[in-house]
């Protein structure tokens, strides 16, 4: 129970640290921004090590994140091979194909009213599908490789990313428009020079939605069928022979390969949309 103690003793120093950074003199100073979610994150760590190593909890009810970290190390080759399956592959061949192929049918779709009123409706049904049930059946029809991971994967972000597109294509004014029409512009030119810019940041908040559905989906559908190698599949195993350190480890390589894709996504985005609002410091 000493160790516990320490842990309390360590959440509340932690606490009382952020709190005063936060309200110090220089808050808003961009050090302090990245200062502080780094000590929260530390202090989960310490606390989460101190109250497992306290308690005795046994490895396969919760491992400590050293013993984490450890599996991670030994296991480095093996979680390399898993990412490029899981992630390489599936998740980001399908991202790929399902954001492309809904970003251009969200242009025929804008283009086409009647397609708007009788497509979306369709399109947020299926995306209320649950994907326990259609990965089997994907999976089925594809494969046990990598091809039908990306199908499960373009199922999951092309909806997403469709509403998105297609309500950011009709987020320009009447005045606008009208605009356009007064100097002669065509369809062609609306669309690439006022209604796809200011889209953009719509279109990017459907690709941000996508980086995590991306890599859910693919984890997901190697549950259902997978060759020797894959996150998901890695971790259906180790909870199998209770290797609850390697599980960890698989979920620590998908949290830092889904926080890298979001934040790589999120860098483009403030690249091309550094003239919104959002994006101004």
């Amino acid at each position: 129970m000493t160790l516990v103690a320490v842990a309390i003793v360590v959440w509340l120093a932690a606490w009382a640290l952020n709190v005063a950074l936060s309200r110090g003199p220089y808050a808003q100073s961009r050090i302090v921004h990245l200062v502080v979610p780094g000590i929260f994150g530390l202090t989960v760590l310490v606390v989460w090590e101190l109250v497992v190593r306290g308690l005795n909890v046994p490895m396969v009810i919760l491992p400590a994140p050293s013993q984490i970290a450890a599996s991670f190390a030994s296991n480095l080759p093996t979680i390399w091979e898993d990412f490029v399956q899981t992630f390489a592959k599936g998740a980001l061949s399908g991202y790929a194909m399902g954001c492309g192929a809904a970003f251009l049918l969200a242009i025929i779709v804008d283009r086409y009213d009647f397609l708007r009123r009788g497509l979306l409706p369709v399109g947020n049904f299926m995306a209320a599908l649950p994907i326990v049930g259609t990965a089997p059946i994907l999976v089925m029809w594809f494969g046990f490789d990598w091809q039908s991971k990306a199908a499960v994967v373009v199922v999951m972000v092309f909806f997403p990313m469709l509403v998105n597109t297609v309500a950011g294509l009709r987020d320009t004014t009447e005045m606008q428009r009208d605009l356009m029409r007064t100097y002669g512009a065509s369809y062609s030119q609306t669309l690439l020079k006022l209604r796809l810019p200011a889209a953009m940041p719509f279109i990017f908040n459907g690709l941000k939605i996508a980086t995590t559905l991306a890599l859910i989906g693919a984890i997901v559908a190697e549950f259902f069928g997978s060759p020797t190698q894959g996150m998901g599949f890695r971790i259906s195993t180790s909870v199998g022979k209770l290797s609850l350190d390697m599980v960890w480890a698989e979920i620590v390589a998908a949290a830092l390969a889904g926080s890298g894709f979001y934040g790589a996504v999120a860098l483009i985005e403030r690249g091309v949309t550094f003239w919104h609002p959002s994006q101004r410091r």
